[in-house]
């Protein structure tokens, strides 16, 4: 039976994570649930100039990921439609990654709002003790949105800041590089095997061309 993870992208800043995360999870040949807010395609265009449309997100998430989705197994659910799978405990997922999380996605899954399918999603993954990842990029942070943070800590999220380590490719690290670090931490923290960064050895600057 098909168990994919569930891919939530919201309206944060930083959807080139989003794209790291449902790469590596191809990569590793595991199905992909994708929900993508409203504000998140707002962020999505304006930061690669890419529109992501319900009835040709095919199309879109290929030009997006920059590959050619034939064979892959992804699935993609309009961040309205709250009768959709994700929207149910019965329904199968392995978890949820929120990537990015906004101040208010984390906000919304926090205290169970359910504004719309990503946060219905993680709550249902919450509720059923599946693995759930959030990594917020915001900087700096209020004192309410602490408070989401361990709210969702305790309810037994991974709050997985979008904080690259440089330990990887050094200082010159390339964008890309440091954006590949903080997906691997989550493909690490969903337990999906990667070679998306050089894993710390206990030496310096082995590895480094």
């Amino acid at each position: 039976m098909r168990e994919p993870w569930v891919v939530g992208v919201s309206g944060a800043s930083g959807t080139p994570y989003a794209a790291a995360v449902v790469r590596g999870l191809l990569d590793a040949g595991e199905p992909v649930d994708l929900v993508v807010s409203r504000a998140a395609r707002l962020t999505l265009l304006d930061e690669t100039g890419r529109p992501f449309r319900d009835a040709h997100w095919a199309e879109d998430l290929a030009g997006w990921l920059g590959r050619d989705l034939a064979g892959a197994d992804v699935r993609h659910w309009p961040a309205g439609d709250l009768a959709a799978g994700p929207s149910s405990g019965s329904y199968r997922a392995r978890g949820m990654a929120v990537v990015p999380a906004s101040t208010a996605a984390c906000a919304g899954i926090a205290i169970g709002l359910s504004k719309d399918l990503l946060q219905r999603a993680a709550e249902v993954n919450l509720k059923e003790r599946r693995p759930v990842v959030v990594v917020p990029r915001e900087t700096p942070v209020t004192r309410s949105h602490l408070e989401h943070l361990i709210a969702l800590h305790d309810a037994g999220a991974v709050v997985l800041p979008a904080s690259p380590g440089f330990y990887g490719a050094g200082a010159s690290a390339t964008a890309q590089q440091l954006v590949d670090f903080v997906a691997g931490k989550v493909l690490d923290a969903l337990g999906v095997p990667h070679t998306l960064f050089r894993r710390w050895s206990g030496e310096l600057g082995t590895g480094r061309a």
